[in-house]
């Protein structure tokens, strides 16, 4: 079964527009409209409990693809709600995606696959489990049984912005700026990695591909292989408590445990790369090279949610007023 998919966005951007919900409102504006978005076929599902999240142009002062992917859902009952690009007056700025209990705007923007601007008709959660749509999903019935198959109402449409010259004229619904407001989340680690694994590659960059990125979609997100492979260790924004003494305790605390991540990444990156150099030497047989990179993806992907983990709780402690308890350690 062919299924099309279209679409674009994300990462430099993020300020939220007049009249519109985002999840994020830090950004640049960039002056250049973003590319049309790509038509591609999706991936087969790789299993339960996945959802899909659609590609998107990213920027870093060019273009890069980022390519849709399914990913695990953070909480049973979430959906996604895909970032877009909008006209800001000034620029065109990216308003994040986000995890939600239902799906906001996004700026009109038809990504196909059950996103065509409003809404998502790709699937729905019944008592804890996520039915498809085969109508817009690539499903194996063999693997998967809960589905279901309603046709929808595609626009068609590959601009890949919000407003401005030639952009979609859309506005949120006060449905979609509840959905904004209500209980929600960012993008998991897993779309975080992806996203860096596009922009570190430069075949990804419209500059070289011209609009037809090689890889425009997977099967599951590209996680990191190693530390070095990880985006930079992104520290919380400090809660403010109105106290000056504790701010600036709360921002020493951030500090020390951004700077323990780092060490343990230049140590568990060190290791892995003396296990490569002994394999060089030994000449190993491929087997054996793709045996140790699974570990260290393993290692790598072990070590960054245990700082996930750590950067949640320290946000706890200082949001609840518990200070600081050991800082950095693990």
């Amino acid at each position: 079964m062919r299924i099309r998919f279209i679409r674009s966005l994300l990462v430099a951007g993020g300020l939220l527009l007049a009249s519109t919900a985002s999840f994020a409102q830090v950004g640049v504006a960039v002056a250049i409209a973003p590319p049309e978005l790509p038509v591609y076929e999706q991936p087969v599902c790789p299993g339960d409990g996945y959802i899909w999240t659609p590609g998107y142009w990213a920027w870093d002062g060019d273009y890069y693809w980022v390519p849709g992917t399914w990913v695990m859902a953070p909480e049973p009952g979430y959906l996604w709600t895909p970032g877009y690009w909008g006209w800001g007056g000034n620029g065109f700025f990216f308003n994040d995606g986000y995890w939600g209990l239902s799906v906001g705007f996004y700026g009109g923007i038809d990504y196909g696959f059950g996103y065509f601007g409003n809404g998502y008709e790709g699937g729905r959660w019944e008592n804890g489990h996520f039915f498809y749509n085969t109508a817009m999903n690539r499903i194996d019935g063999n693997a998967i049984h809960n589905v279901y198959n309603t046709k929808g109402n595609e626009n068609v449409n590959r601009v890949s912005y919000n407003g401005g010259t030639g952009g979609i004229n859309a506005r949120a619904t006060a449905q979609e700026e509840a959905a904004a407001r209500d209980k929600r989340s960012g993008p998991v680690s897993a779309q975080t990695q992806h996203a860096y694994a596009a922009h570190n590659n430069p075949q990804q960059r419209f500059s070289a591909n011209r609009g037809a990125p090689p890889v425009t979609a997977t099967a599951r997100p590209n996680l990191a292989a190693h530390p070095n492979d990880l985006p930079p260790v992104d520290r919380p924004a400090s809660p403010k408590t109105g106290n000056a003494k504790l701010d600036q305790k709360y921002q020493k605390e951030q500090a020390k445990t951004v700077a323990k991540q780092n060490q343990d990444r230049q140590k568990l990156q060190q290791k892995q790369d003396s296990e490569h150099r002994q394999l060089a030497k030994q000449n190993a047989a491929p087997e054996r090279m793709q045996q140790v990179e699974r570990q260290h993806q393993q290692q790598t992907q072990q070590m960054n949610q245990g700082h996930t983990q750590q950067m949640q709780q320290m946000q706890q402690r200082q949001s609840s007023g518990g200070g600081s308890r050991g800082g950095g350690r693990r």
